[in-house]
């Protein structure tokens, strides 16, 4: 559903956010290991979570990335999402085509509507620091 790229993005940013809970800051290196990521590939996605100001990205020897502990009630999922892949998870026709719409409907046009609602709801009032309290207490995992 979602892109490779979002995945990691995701689960990067609970990551941080658990670590930033301690106010510690986390390499790249770090982040890529804890989410099982390659690490080129989990430096540009950090990038633009950077420049959106998601995350804080800091330099030299006492840099990393890290989060405003404070704000992570304020951080929602579906920013993440729009961030990394863009509105197409709202728009997006269940079976790929390009023309599905109202007026000329694919095969599971109105069930995926439904689903692509549900889905942007919960992307819309889930916060970074919900899926971040299951992590830290031990009752959910970014990688197995």
């Amino acid at each position: 559903m979602f892109s490779k790229a979002c995945e990691y993005g995701i689960r990067a940013v609970i990551y941080i956010a658990k670590k930033s809970l301690t106010d510690q800051k986390v390499s790249l290196k770090e982040v890529a290991k804890a989410i099982n990521s390659p690490e080129a590939y989990t430096s540009k996605i950090l990038q633009k979570l950077a420049k959106k100001s998601i995350i804080n990205s800091d330099k030299g020897p006492t840099g990393g990335f890290s989060m405003d502990k404070h704000e992570l009630d304020k951080v929602k999922l579906s920013t993440i999402v729009f961030i990394l892949d863009g509105d197409n998870i709202y728009n997006g026709c269940g079976l790929g085509l390009e023309k599905c719409n109202e007026q000329m409907p694919c095969p599971v046009h109105n069930q995926f509507k439904t689903v692509r609602e549900d889905l942007k709801i919960m992307l819309e009032t889930t916060t970074i620091i919900s899926l971040t309290m299951g992590l830290k207490d031990g009752l959910t995992f970014l990688k197995r």
